[in-house]
């Protein structure tokens, strides 16, 4: 249709109850990109979004005649696209290792959270129960490392703390708990991303509901 290429800014289109818009617009907050962001409803996407992206889902990013819509590949390119500040390490080994942090809390974490509200939607109640004793669990037992650097592993905040912070927004949504004698690190390292500016200006309205 032509429409992408006629662009002369920047276009988000996001979903403002989903954990993966939201660290795509924690990244866009934390650059200062000027950026035109739709909040979509998925059963009613804009004709403009399902004509370019093949999967008609959210989030999808267009940039000139770019499309994107895998929330990590958006995540990098900002980060390239946007050099300053730096979400990734500089050498190799490190940035490795950041994508590998990613992959794992993906698989460790932020697939029990999709596994929570998918049975919650389903009004599956032992399956809720299941995974979201795993999903605490699991933050419990490695709430130490939090203690260890001020960041997720890292000195800095990076692309690693984009993935982890809107998980741990929805926690309460999600009907978990942190013990506080036990997650003490966690909670301090929650407490800073929470209180980033570009956090708080990242957050879509659903999102400012789910701790109101």
């Amino acid at each position: 249709m032509g429409v992408v290429a006629k662009r002369s800014s920047m276009c988000f289109y996001s979903n403002g109850e989903d954990q993966y818009s939201h660290r795509v617009r924690i990244v866009l907050a934390e650059k200062g990109v000027a950026v035109e962001v739709y909040d979509c409803d998925e059963s009613n996407l804009p004709e403009d979004l399902t004509s370019v992206n093949p999967y008609n889902s959210l989030p999808t990013l267009l940039d000139r005649d770019l499309v994107l819509y895998e929330p990590n590949v958006m995540m990098e390119y900002l980060d390239e696209r946007f050099p300053h500040p730096p979400l990734l390490p500089v050498y190799p080994v490190a940035r490795a290792e950041s994508r590998l942090y990613i992959y794992r809390i993906q698989r460790d974490w932020c697939d029990l959270a999709d596994a929570i509200l998918a049975a919650m939607r389903e009004g599956d109640a032992e399956a809720v129960e299941a995974n979201r004793k795993e999903l605490r669990d699991s933050l419990v037992s490695t709430a130490p490392i939090f203690a260890e650097k001020p960041f997720f592993m890292s000195e800095e905040f990076t692309l690693v703390d984009c993935c982890l912070a809107p998980l741990l927004w929805r926690l309460p949504m999600l009907g978990i708990e942190l013990p506080e004698a036990q997650c003490k690190p966690l909670i301090r390292y929650m407490n800073r991303l929470f209180e980033r500016e570009a956090f708080q200006l990242s957050l879509s309205e659903a999102e400012q509901e789910m701790r109101d």
